[in-house]
């Protein structure tokens, strides 16, 4: 059997692991893991690999793919469900196949977003520092019983669909909003699929659960932010420029946005997966939304379960054995 080498880019040793794990000592696969990420800059890197796994904020753009092609990569492995990051046509031209992992334990995207509610509304992590620092007031942390809220569910892909399953729990009602909308699914858990504009406005929780398209670039703005309920929770586990950071800014300064709890940030490229705390933080919108008592943010790790990484890992290496085995991939197919 031939030996597949890949170049596997922003790793962090979670990856690495898990990789590891799921391949079992896979004597056909060399695998060359690098910290950095993939771009025009980094692509030579790959000079000898068949193949390329990238994540997220790795920047798979024209002139990175036309490098890639340069040096003989077939095959642009993504371990995660987006693909914003790819020039998708670049590849096509260039005959370079692209294979992503659409699903993987949606329930730890979903999970993770209801903690982020749950952890905003009841302030725990206020609460957590209080006490380590022996301060027991309770001044402050006043929150709202979730059960008897209205719940919106923006798109209701399989991580969605989770998402109001697990808020069903809490004795909801729940409206949803999809371009493609799941009639029979809905039906059965209860859920009402309505307009965006009725679903902002009638909803104390919103929860987006969208991929990145032109169409769902900046979904959250001015206009739109201007129709949601007073004093509404905002939660956003799925792509950052979903959100117009400055609209949603402006909002929590205004006090119509009651609290916002996100996952991933519009420009959190070379910010999150980092450790910045040795030096400033240079980004400003970003500085300004971490000053908000009302706001709370994590770095993109609604992902970060040993099932999913299990899982990526599995589904990303199945799509490398079918081009090292010549089952697939050869033509240029995209996803």
């Amino acid at each position: 059997m031939k030996t597949l080498t890949v170049s596997f880019y922003d790793t962090k040793s979670y990856d690495r692991q898990a990789f590891l794990d799921a391949a079992g000592g896979d004597a056909g696969m060399e695998c060359h893991f690098h910290e950095f990420r993939l771009s025009v800059e980094t692509a030579a890197s790959a000079a000898g690999c068949e193949a390329v796994c990238v994540f997220v904020n790795d920047r798979v753009d024209a002139a990175c793919i036309s490098m890639l092609a340069e040096l003989g990569v077939k095959l642009i492995a993504l371990r995660c469900a987006g693909f914003n990051n790819v020039d998708l046509a670049a590849a096509k031209a260039h005959g370079i196949a692209v294979v992503r992992v659409p699903a993987y334990s949606p329930h730890a995207v979903a999970e993770h977003t209801l903690a982020l509610l749950l952890t905003l509304n009841r302030q725990i992590h206020r609460a957590y520092n209080r006490v380590r620092d022996s301060n027991f007031s309770l001044h402050g942390l006043v929150g709202f019983d979730v059960n008897g809220k209205t719940v919106g569910i923006v798109g209701t892909g399989k991580i969605g669909r989770v998402t109001a399953e697990l808020f069903r729990g809490f004795g909801v009602r729940l409206l949803g909003y999809d371009p493609f909308p799941n009639t029979e699914w809905a039906a059965a858990t209860g859920l009402e699929y309505t307009t965006l504009e009725t679903l902002l406005a009638q909803c104390d929780i919103v929860s987006l659960h969208l991929p990145l398209t032109p169409q769902s670039r900046y979904l959250i703005k001015a206009e739109t932010v201007a129709h949601m309920k007073r004093g509404a929770f905002l939660i956003n586990t799925s792509r950052g420029k979903l959100i117009d950071t400055t609209a949603v800014i402006d909002a929590l300064k205004s006090g119509h946005l009651g609290g916002v709890a996100l996952d991933v940030y519009e420009e959190e490229e070379g910010i999150f997966f980092e450790d910045h705390s040795g030096r400033p933080l240079l980004d400003d919108e970003l500085s300004r939304l971490l000053s908000f008592p009302n706001v709370l943010i994590t770095s993109h790790q609604a992902f970060l379960t040993h099932e999913a990484l299990a899982q990526i890992a599995g589904s990303t290496l199945d799509n490398l054995h079918r081009l090292r085995n010549g089952d697939a991939w050869r033509d240029g197919t995209a996803l």
